[in-house]
């Protein structure tokens, strides 16, 4: 009875119910910071409010709905484009087994989205399927720009996706040429 939750934008302010943004919460419990060797830092905002680093949204009717990692936000043009949003559309293919996106840099638009997609045994998927599946599901912006078939994707031992090791891969171009 004694937690807050807001969603907020990059500012701070709170958004309305369906918006994604980051989830703050407040509570006298609240951490007072982090320990570090210098001290305490604190995250905690003005009036006793704390970043979580997660993104969501709270519906109508008040539930609280995750959709990723603030770190894994993928800024393309101006435009938030949550991995989670993206990866269920591509979970909903029948022949996506598993799959992980991530933004990629990108003079023009700051981040491309690239997904890396395990195909489920016997089926033949091309990028450029998964592509127009993702466009016919989601705003223009949000759709992969290039897709990367791999045989599995990196993971921790509680089967967490490790994106930042996907990121480095890429960058080390571990995955060669994509179509899209």
């Amino acid at each position: 009875p004694d937690v807050e939750l807001i969603v907020v934008d990059e500012q701070g302010r709170e958004l309305p119910p369906g918006e994604v943004g980051e989830i703050w919460v407040r509570t006298p419990r609240v951490m007072k910071g982090y320990r570090t060797e210098s001290g305490i830092e604190s995250p905690v905002q003005r009036d006793g409010w704390l970043p979580t680093r997660d993104l969501g949204w709270i519906d109508e009717e008040g539930y609280v709905f995750l959709a990723g990692r603030k770190d894994d936000m993928i800024i393309r043009g101006g435009e938030n484009i949550a991995p989670a949003e993206v990866e269920s559309t591509l979970f909903s293919h029948p022949a996506v087994e598993d799959v992980a996106v991530i933004g990629v840099p990108d003079v023009e638009w700051g981040q491309r989205v690239a997904a890396f997609v395990v195909r489920r045994p016997g089926q033949s998927a091309t990028a450029e399927e998964l592509i127009e599946f993702c466009r016919q599901r989601l705003a223009s912006f949000k759709k992969p720009d290039m897709i990367y078939f791999v045989s599995e994707l990196p993971k921790n031992p509680l089967g967490k996706v490790l994106r930042k090791e996907l990121r480095q891969r890429w960058e080390q171009g571990e995955f060669g040429s994509s179509a899209g």
